[in-house]
């Protein structure tokens, strides 16, 4: 069940790896994967000042700005759809703060104390929320499909609901008919009686 549990909650954020450590890129992805997260997409692009407004058009505004656009789009940068459990809070805690000195003197093993330099290029971006980690990978990747996560009540209830009784009842029919093969039986019987696939009668076929 746990492994089941683990497939269903997966959650995905966004990984930028900043024009200031794109040299580590392979030693930080070494790192990322041995943390427990799936690499899903990857790219290696060069952003135009225009681009690096948009994406971080939630901090127009503010006096640094103009100097992190400047920056964002001054090299290449690799982005990352990155996936685990927990994937955006995890994420934010193996990079550490935003703020460079404060991550050397507080959290001196993150990723951003080990591979950043000050606070503008501190080498790392991360999703802040799962929403914005929404509208982050859909910027970078384009044509990436992200479905909606269903809450485990909404998973559990589709499980009594949909699930649990077409199992039951082919259990019960495998124990009357006692086949042979049981397995492969029960296999050929739940294709048949799926309940998302329509079911047609000879009478219901038109000529």
């Amino acid at each position: 069940m746990d492994d089941i549990s683990q497939r269903i909650y997966v959650e995905r954020t966004l990984a930028i790896i900043k024009p200031d450590a794109v040299h580590k890129s392979e030693e930080i992805e070494k790192i990322i994967l041995k943390a427990g997260f799936l690499i899903l997409q990857k790219r290696r692009l060069l952003l135009s000042p225009e681009q690096c407004s948009e994406f971080y058009a939630h901090q127009y505004g503010k006096l640094f700005f103009p100097s992190l656009t400047a920056f964002m789009s001054s090299g290449p940068i690799v982005v990352m759809t990155l996936a685990r459990q927990n994937a955006v809070a995890h994420w934010k805690a193996m990079m550490g703060p935003d703020n460079f000195s404060i991550a050397k003197e507080s959290h001196p093993d993150s990723l951003r104390a080990t591979y950043g330099t000050s606070d503008l290029k501190n080498a790392l971006h991360g999703s802040d929320t799962f929403l914005t980690a929404v509208r982050e990978i859909r910027f970078m990747f384009p044509n990436t499909v992200i479905e909606p996560f269903q809450s485990k009540e909404k998973t559990e209830e589709y499980l009594s609901m949909n699930v649990i009784p077409v199992l039951i009842r082919g259990l019960t029919e495998l124990c009357k008919e006692k086949p042979l093969h049981p397995c492969i039986w029960l296999a050929d019987w739940l294709l048949n009686n799926d309940p998302s696939q329509p079911q047609i009668n000879d009478g219901d076929i038109l000529e």
